[in-house]
């Protein structure tokens, strides 16, 4: 697997997605990270025009990722990237050009550095306030905020995917019956997982039993082609599916699976800052959100070109984890499939906060039982704010 050992589910999808002009807009914006729609960015690199960065932004803007390289949590960041890459086989990053749609040359440097096993599995936000060079920073979960916010906080300035993609799968052969997770509750099926606070969040809830949960899951699809399929077992919507079913010839057919999303809402991975940075990055800010906001979007449209890219790099990177072509093309219909990229209408990346708010809600209570208190009277405006997104861009047909 790739994005996170637990991060691969699917569903089919199809559809190819129009872009929409980026209105190139200056004007005031409400700091109030509310979803109402109002905010407004500065000029955006969309269809039409270029956007120079080199006056607002640093020489190199810094991003470190949550994995390797990969096309579900960060496939909008590698869509920036230059063909002219520099790459730290050893540092295991990427420097290139910053390119804005249609391959625009924004005057800037962007340095993607991998996260996860390149970086000893040490949080994105625990990086952030151990390297002072890094500017953004996406976890693997947006919850790592919410469990953070007291001594290490961050505020997210868009996300990359409007929901997780994380989910439970299971044998369909095996459990005719289950169509949910709150099914596999039912059953006695031992559930194999990586550590993660959604799982905390169910057992809490009785939703799954605390006696048929198994943190002991790397990620791997390993347990549970040697079970059989006895056991359901944690992955990601974007690319478990395909791999079991197509890239595992000792299982090589269909799971059924649902995202965890639809009872601990939480969203996917959101490009954050050290708010102390806040009033320094905001100028670029302003001008660079919206170069995301559209890079997810002609990512969508014609994902082909970072596919190759991220499979590239992971091989340089000699990435424990493969990544095929297939896999790269099946995230993207499943993103699209499962709306996870943005709410249908809305701008891409563009924070819910009532959302955020009932994530804060369920997720503070797990978190404060583990002795890990979040920050008092955490609220959405601490962990989110969408200042800087262009209302205009969102992804077309929707």
């Amino acid at each position: 697997m790739s994005l996170h050992h637990v991060r691969r589910k699917a569903v089919p999808l199809a559809a190819a997605v129009a872009m929409l002009s980026v209105l190139a807009a200056c004007g005031d914006s409400d700091d109030d990270g509310g979803d109402d729609g109002k905010n407004t960015a500065s000029p955006a690199a969309g269809a039409g025009g270029a956007t120079d960065l080199s006056k607002e932004c640093p020489e190199t803007i810094v991003v470190q990722t949550a994995w390797w390289p990969d096309i579900t949590s960060a496939g909008a960041m590698y869509q920036l990237l230059g063909d002219d890459m520099d790459v730290d086989a050893n540092a295991k990053k990427v420097t290139a050009p910053l390119v804005a749609s249609g391959g625009k040359d924004t005057g800037v440097k962007l340095e993607l550095r991998s996260g996860g096993p390149a970086i000893g599995f040490n949080p994105t936000s625990s990086q952030m306030y151990t390297d002072d060079t890094i500017h953004l920073g996406i976890p693997q979960g947006f919850d790592e905020a919410i469990q953070n916010s007291d001594k290490q906080p961050t505020l997210a300035v868009m996300s990359l995917l409007a929901k997780n993609p994380q989910v439970i799968m299971w044998d369909p052969e095996k459990y005719p019956d289950v169509k949910s997770i709150e099914d596999i509750g039912r059953t006695d099926a031992t559930v194999v997982y990586v550590p993660t606070p959604y799982m905390d969040y169910l057992t809490s809830k009785g939703i799954l039993k605390k006696d048929q949960v198994d943190s002991s899951g790397d990620g791997s699809p390993a347990r549970f082609v040697a079970a059989g399929g006895d056991v359901a077992t944690s992955g990601y919507a974007t690319e478990d599916p395909y791999i079991y079913e197509e890239e595992l010839p000792d299982w090589g057919k269909p799971v059924e699976s649902q995202l965890a999303y639809e009872y601990y809402p939480n969203p996917g991975p959101s490009p954050m800052i050290r708010p102390a940075d806040r009033a320094e990055l905001a100028p670029c800010l302003e001008k660079l959100v919206p170069v995301i906001q559209q890079g997810a979007v002609d990512l969508m449209e014609n994902p082909d070109p970072v596919i190759d890219k991220v499979i590239e790099l992971r091989d340089t990177f000699k990435a424990d984890q493969p990544f095929s072509k297939g896999v790269g093309k099946y995230s993207v219909e499943q993103m699209r499939a499962l709306d996870l990229v943005a709410d249908p209408g809305k701008p891409v990346g563009e924070f819910d906060t009532g959302r955020v708010q009932e994530l804060i809600d369920l997720a503070g209570p797990v978190f404060e039982s583990q002795k890990k208190p979040i920050k008092d009277g955490l609220a959405p405006d601490d962990l989110v704010t969408n200042e800087f997104i262009d209302t205009s861009i969102t992804l077309g047909g929707e």
